[in-house]
């Protein structure tokens, strides 16, 4: 996972999911979020956070009992709309001028896909992985004038 400390109080972490997965190797796979949300409707007032990770879901499709499914999850069949609408919230709940942090794997649906969902422009990027399939892409909300 991407955090060095889950339990840093600077750190608000979110899933629709609260679950807890053994897999047959032994692995113990929690599913612990500070809060219950859904990130196409942020309980979140606007301009609340200066700082925002966006770390969706990337597969459209995975076994139903597969490994991947219960560590990552899964869109649903009209995810263009729900990235879109997640996003919108991301943009919503940050301050003016701050910063969104996007995370996305282009094992199923490349990075470009996902660009063309919001209006926003991002200001960099890096790809990371032993296959660079991993993007992570840094946007800052506009100022209000």
């Amino acid at each position: 996972m991407m955090w060095f400390d889950k339990e840093d109080q600077r750190a608000l972490f979110g899933d629709i999911r609260d679950e807890e997965h053994l897999p047959c190797d032994g692995r113990v796979l929690k599913v612990e979020p500070d809060v219950l949300m859904d990130f196409r409707s942020l309980p979140f007032e606007a301009s609340t956070f200066r700082l925002v990770v966006f770390d969706p879901p990337h597969l459209i499709r995975a076994g139903l009992d597969s490994w991947m499914r219960a560590k990552y999850g899964v869109l649903t069949g009209d995810w263009r709309e729900d990235i879109r609408q997640g996003f919108a919230e991301c943009f919503r709940v940050l301050e003016p001028e701050g910063i969104l942090i996007f995370k996305w794997n282009e094992i199923q649906v490349l990075v470009g896909e996902l660009l063309a969902l919001t209006d926003e422009n991002p200001l960099f990027g890096h790809k990371s992985g032993k296959r660079e399939k991993t993007h992570w892409i840094t946007f800052m909300k506009r100022p209000t004038a």
